[in-house]
């Protein structure tokens, strides 16, 4: 045989061997989908069974504080039915398009997780039927040890998973496949619902700093807790007067508008031995933060913050620790000059 015709027919082989590659992992990966719909179903089953419909019939919680704690978990539930349905009967293209439609309910269910906690740790504080009734049912086998607490996040951790799975069958369809489009739009939403997710988790992570820092600063004189803002960062630097005073070290705490320069109270105040005391506020807005150079001998650095009617200068011993505050400072700054800001000190 000629090399003419051995070289389509090595391309062919490669070709079919790739086909074959792709087929195998997609084959493994929509096992891998229906295996773990059904087992998060099954853990979804838990709740839904043991713990919403009995306490429906049974009126231990008022429907508000159910409605609080269980959010739309049962429409979650119910389209995770119809997805699997449809699953195990190979129409994964079908059963997309039907579950896609109802992704906006695990944002809801986002937003509703951490006032769910809330909700839930004051009835088992306060409501002593409810306290015996959720022991009871998480001591039953099928619970395998598991806490209420412990499955409510389910849906949020599904969520990822979905994600990640869709997108090995995406990666091994191919673009001619009529299930590919499918994919590729299942995958743009679940990304949109994480991305939602996400930000949700990370809007309460900011809204416990803020709350922290508030509490950390002594009386209320200080408004930390402001509508759009976000914390940054904390941390000891020492503030270098203009004329031969002594060096003196604050703690500072970093947020996307304001910098607060505080000290701590008097370790014997009987109130406030633990908090610090509030002593500036400077406004990011009209600030420059510069590295100077040839002031520390090597040893750490300084920094150079310019406000309009002032200027601080801010040093460190530790030159990881100036690098880091600088880049925080400059970043916030930058950040800042491209938004409109409508939070206050």
């Amino acid at each position: 045989m000629s090399m003419m015709h051995l070289q389509p027919l090595a391309t062919a082989n490669t070709v079919e061997e790739q086909r074959a590659r792709w087929e195998r992992k997609w084959s493994r990966t929509a096992r891998e989908l229906v295996e773990t719909e059904q087992r998060y179903l099954e853990q979804l089953d838990l709740v839904i069974t043991y713990f919403v419909t009995i306490l429906k019939a049974k009126g231990t919680l008022l429907p508000a504080v159910r409605a609080a704690i269980f959010g739309p978990l049962e429409s979650i539930y119910l389209t995770s039915q119809i997805l699997l349905h449809h699953l195990e009967r190979g129409c994964l293209g079908q059963g997309l398009d039907s579950f896609c439609r109802e992704l906006e309910l695990y944002g809801h269910y986002a937003e509703n997780l951490e006032p769910a906690k809330k909700a839930l740790q004051e009835q088992v504080k306060k409501n002593k039927a409810f306290r015996r009734f959720k022991k009871l049912q998480e001591s039953r086998p099928e619970f395998l040890g598991f806490k209420l607490e412990d499955l409510l996040p389910l849906p949020l951790q599904r969520l990822h998973q979905y994600k990640h799975l869709l997108r090995d069958l995406m990666e091994n369809t191919s673009p001619d496949c009529a299930e590919f489009q499918q994919l590729a739009r299942a995958v743009k939403s679940i990304s949109k619902v994480s991305h939602w997710v996400h930000d949700t988790a990370r809007s309460h992570e900011n809204s416990l700093q803020l709350l922290r820092v508030q509490k950390l600063l002594k009386g209320r004189k200080v408004k930390v807790l402001a509508p759009g803002r976000w914390y940054v960062r904390e941390g000891w630097l020492m503030v270098v007067p203009a004329k031969g005073e002594e060096v003196k070290r604050k703690m500072f705490f970093l947020f996307s508008d304001i910098l607060i320069a505080t000290k701590p109270c008097h370790p014997l105040h009987l109130l406030n031995s633990d908090k610090f005391a509030c002593q500036a506020v400077y406004p990011l807005s009209q600030c420059t933060a510069d590295k100077v150079f040839g002031h520390t001998q090597g040893h750490g650095g300084l920094l150079s913050l310019c406000f309009p009617h002032k200027t601080l200068l801010l040093m460190s011993s530790d030159q990881e620790d100036i690098n880091n505050w600088h880049l925080s400072l400059t970043t916030t700054i930058r950040q800042l000059s491209t938004r409109p800001t409508n939070s206050g000190s």
